[in-house]
């Protein structure tokens, strides 16, 4: 057998090798919902339910703006960091960007800009932007040691040990459970701030072992690889700022549509159906939300592998949803698991079966966006979001004009074919530069 065959037998890539990469990561996303379950659980038994609910419901929404800068240290240091110089580097850069979420967090919790965003932004009373406040104050300390988590686990998962977000993410439940608990038997649920404290409980400790793991790993790494060209933070930040910007113009899609389903014909039924429809569609999404990390980890090994890979989840989604539209068993579950009433189930349904769009995409548009940021074109996704509010917010406009009788639905489609949007712009400049044979305009400069 020659070299260049040995070679290739020993960079192949396994499907068990995939899916005890994949599983964990999986898991660890789709155990997330249940952290809003304890939190929501132990609100929901206070003496006044809905107005402590509300009064943290609303910190939360801001929350997840502010937390965005920190997540995306997730895919930039597992995309970027192979030795500890890069690591320094990429640490630099964490630095400027909790300093930025700490400095926005205390001018909203200490400052009257704070009381201006939730009195006249959000129409809050006066009685309840003091406690949306002191919720907050919690919160965005919730952004930093997420931000610390998803540092370490770009390191975890570029060593290949993503058993260690699963499992940081059970400790993290179990503590927000008993500290839900202890609430709950003191009688100590009062306000809003107790969903907040449990809430930064479970993120302290999940950062804690993700710390810990990491900084294991960072020990067994060499000091500098001789082909990897990440050692300054000013390469990282070439890297990081189109996925930051990109992020931020997806913001606009939820309140935008929300507004638009207040012209369709019946606004209430129209924002309930979106919401069920929308929530059950991101559970399933949810497991699947990690095939960017199997591009950037085994595509330049075995491409092949990774193509098979993706190609059998890709079905999976869009099949769960089929089950839950269309049998039986989506109206048991909603019924006896979420308590909704038939009109407002078959609402939800209409607009689930719409989603099936997006489930049977979305595998296909992360599988894009791990091969740009793999080669370094993040400002491709400027463009490609871009395309996603553009079609969607079009995508509206018609719909409401042409059928407001469709209700929720409206808003399913809309983000469907945004979705469609944002994966074709993806796949039109990797199509391009495989012609080309050369990097695209859109390339990172290292």
């Amino acid at each position: 057998m020659s070299k260049a065959s040995e070679k290739v037998l020993e960079n192949r890539v396994t499907f068990r090798q995939l899916l005890a990469f994949f599983l964990p990561l999986g898991l660890s996303a789709s155990l997330v919902t249940i952290s809003h379950v304890i939190i929501n659980s132990t609100l929901a038994r206070s003496a006044s339910p809905e107005i402590i609910i509300a009064s943290y419901a609303l910190p939360f929404s801001i929350l997840g703006i502010t937390e965005r800068p920190a997540l995306l240290l997730r895919q930039t240091c597992s995309a970027l960091v192979r030795d500890r110089i890069s690591f320094r580097a990429m640490t630099v850069v964490s630095i400027y960007i909790f300093s930025s979420i700490l400095l926005l967090g205390g001018l909203l919790s200490y400052t009257p800009i704070g009381k201006w965003v939730f009195f006249y932004l959000f129409g809050v009373n006066d009685e309840l932007v003091g406690p949306m406040i002191d919720v907050y104050r919690v919160l965005m300390f919730v952004s930093i040691f997420s931000g610390v988590r998803c540092l370490f686990q770009g390191v975890i998962i570029f060593n290949m040990r993503t058993k260690w977000l699963t499992i940081g993410m059970a400790v993290r439940l179990l503590v927000m459970y008993l500290v839900s608990l202890y609430f709950i038997k003191t009688n100590g649920v009062t306000s809003g701030q107790v969903g907040a404290i449990i809430f930064l409980s479970g993120m302290i400790i999940e950062a804690g072992v993700s710390f810990w793991e990491g900084r294991l790993l960072l020990k067994k790494i060499p000091e500098k690889l001789a082909d990897h060209p990440i050692e300054r933070p000013r390469q990282i930040f070439g890297f990081y700022k189109p996925l930051l910007y990109s992020s931020f113009i997806a913001v606009i899609i939820g309140p935008a549509i929300n507004s638009f389903m207040g012209k369709t014909s019946d606004f209430q039924l129209s924002v309930a159906s979106l919401t069920i429809a929308f929530s059950l569609t991101q559970l399933v999404q949810s497991f699947f939300s990690y095939i960017h990390q199997i591009v950037l980890n085994f595509y330049n090994k075995d491409a092949p592998a990774v193509i098979r890979f993706t190609l059998i989840l890709s079905f999976i989604p869009g099949l769960l949803l089929a089950v839950l539209s269309f049998t039986p068993l989506g109206m048991w579950f909603m019924q006896h698991v979420m308590g909704v009433n038939e009109r407002l189930m078959h609402a939800s349904l209409e607009a689930l079966r719409v989603f099936m769009i997006m489930a049977f995409t979305f595998p296909w548009l992360d599988f894009g966006n791990g091969l740009i940021m793999l080669r370094g074109e993040t400002k491709a996704m400027i463009w490609s979001q871009s395309a996603n509010v553009a079609v969607t917010l079009v995508t509206l406009v018609v719909c409401v004009a042409l059928s407001p009788g469709w209700n929720g639905a409206i808003g399913a489609f809309a983000q469907s074919l945004g979705m469609v949007a944002e994966a074709s712009v993806v796949w039109i400049v990797l199509r391009a530069i495989k012609k080309s044979g050369d990097r695209s305009p859109f390339a990172m400069k290292f």
